[in-house]
């Protein structure tokens, strides 16, 4: 919390540092003109790349693939907005950046090790003592002599409905 906390004061205090010494080098008119290039051609961009990210997460939900790759390429699209949306011109070279996608790729697979090697071990689907296990980070090794593992037992309310193939095929 407190590292957010600093980036909401030092990252507009570093903007208006640069923005007031490009428009010292030259001049007021055109830094605001190049502040307004950078958040137009940047909208642009986020739309082409925004656009491509949703036809990706289609196309992987259609060929029945858990589109984890593409979600993460769609909110890092989100951030880029945002970044070149925010008037400075630090946050449009990272939103620029952003828009890359090897940049994209590496923060990917940057983030899925972090969250990896945190401890979050992924969805596990089984019992709830395997899936317990897995947000803990143990992993529950399967042994061949039932004996020497206790059996736990869950009890689960649910409801049985039977659908009317119609009903599906809508």
């Amino acid at each position: 919390m407190p590292v957010l906390i600093t980036l909401l004061i030092v990252v507009p205090l570093a903007e208006l540092f640069v923005i007031i010494e490009v428009g010292s080098l030259i001049g007021a008119i055109p830094t605001i003109g190049l502040l307004l290039l950078f958040s137009v051609s940047g909208a642009w961009l986020v739309r082409r790349e925004g656009r491509a990210a949703w036809w990706r997460l289609n196309e992987a939900i259609s060929a029945g693939k858990v589109p984890a790759r593409e979600t993460a390429d769609g909110a890092l699209v989100v951030v880029a907005g945002a970044l070149l949306l925010t008037p400075g011109f630090i946050t449009d070279a990272f939103g620029i950046l952003l828009l890359l996608p090897p940049v994209r790729r590496a923060l990917r697979v940057f983030g899925l090790s972090r969250i990896v090697g945190g401890g979050w071990r992924g969805i596990v689907v089984g019992g709830a003592s395997t899936a317990g296990a897995a947000w803990t980070g143990r992993n529950p090794k399967p042994s061949d002599d039932a004996a020497s593992s206790p059996q736990r037992s869950y009890d689960i309310d649910g409801v049985a409905v039977d659908v009317d193939q119609t009903t599906l095929d809508r």
